[in-house]
């Protein structure tokens, strides 16, 4: 059956500049770092990025390694451009990293030029798309100069083959040394992609959320709910099929304390009193602050997917709230 867009699609999700660019957000963006693979059920993914941009969700994040396996998640991505989505190109915004692990040898990571110039021609073949709306690079890499780093994000811009630039896992510092650089050349630097969440703020120690907000750089949250910790999954134990039972997880059983079990438990006390789920909470808590631009989600199925989207009806907190949140993720 040929897929239609809702006709509402904007009626509900809102929508927030990016730093100091034209571009707009969505409050919630779709993340296919899992889920998407070739391991992974194609329709319901399929699904999940329909009913996505039916809610008015127009950002796609992906990366040259999301799978598993390695390509596959912008391979299945292009399919159901090409079959759902090829007619709203103008309405999505596409972005794609490179960076880390992706294929063997010398060049097949980091930031050379070599690999970022290779890994974006890849990234636009297995999507079918002559450009990206945002190119990546994954992250901050101690052995590749910058300048050549900086030299190889500015020959894509100036090709054309991605409208902005933005960068991921860069610390403070990094960051303005990346923002810096790009400016010399008169690229601005349109985003940064940092891991932070409730029980992950190191963006806030680091003045990295400071340092954006002064240039006039977006900033994107992926892992809002740390790797799941901050949904209703792990209020009791280990779920047998959480990401924390699988084997080589970004989420480590060892992590899971009785002092962490506990402290999950209040804060999805606090969800309760506002009428959310401990995710939902999660979500707004990110988005109350303005130097946030829009929070990365993952999803495993359409419920999932509208159930941490509709965070949204509810951002705002009372001073007591956010007392009782500080105190348990001090």
């Amino acid at each position: 059956m040929t897929y239609i867009a809702s006709n509402n699609r904007y009626a509900d999700m809102k929508y927030k500049q990016c730093g100091k660019s034209g571009l707009k957000l969505p409050l919630v963006s779709l993340g296919l770092w899992h889920n998407f693979g070739d391991k992974d059920k194609f329709e319901n993914g399929r699904a999940i990025i329909r009913n996505a941009f039916d809610l008015g969700v127009t950002h796609f994040d992906l990366a040259n390694n999301y799978g598993p396996p390695a390509g596959s998640a912008e391979t299945n991505f292009g399919k159901i451009l090409k079959s759902d989505l090829a007619s709203y190109r103008d309405e999505l915004i596409v972005s794609t990293k490179a960076g880390y692990d992706m294929w063997p040898g010398p060049y097949g990571n980091f930031g050379s030029k070599k690999h970022l110039i290779a890994s974006l021609d890849q990234s636009l073949q297995r999507m079918g798309l002559d450009y990206v709306d945002i190119f990546y690079h994954h992250r901050w890499d101690a052995e590749t100069p910058l300048e050549e780093t900086i030299g190889a994000l500015e020959m894509i811009y100036k090709q054309g083959k991605a409208l902005y630039i933005g960068i991921s896992n860069y610390k403070g510092e990094q960051s303005q040394l990346a923002i810096n650089m790009l400016k010399e050349k008169g690229i601005p630097l349109l985003i940064n992609q940092a891991g932070y969440s409730m029980l992950n703020r190191w963006v806030e120690s680091d003045g990295l959320l400071e340092i954006l907000d002064n240039n006039g750089v977006g900033c994107i949250c992926f892992s809002p709910l740390a790797q799941g910790l901050l949904s209703d999954r792990y209020l009791k134990d280990i779920p047998k099929d959480s990401r924390a039972a699988r084997p080589n997880s970004f989420l480590k059983p060892e992590r899971i304390t009785y002092e962490l079990l506990s402290k999950l438990k209040l804060l999805n006390d606090i969800a309760a009193k506002r009428g959310q789920t401990l995710a939902q909470m999660a979500i707004a808590w990110l988005l109350k602050d303005q130097r946030v631009t829009s929070v990365l989600i993952g999803a495993s199925s359409v419920q999932q997917l509208e159930i941490n989207i509709s965070a949204m009806k509810h951002l705002s907190f009372e001073e007591d709230e956010l007392k009782q949140i500080s105190v348990l993720i001090e």
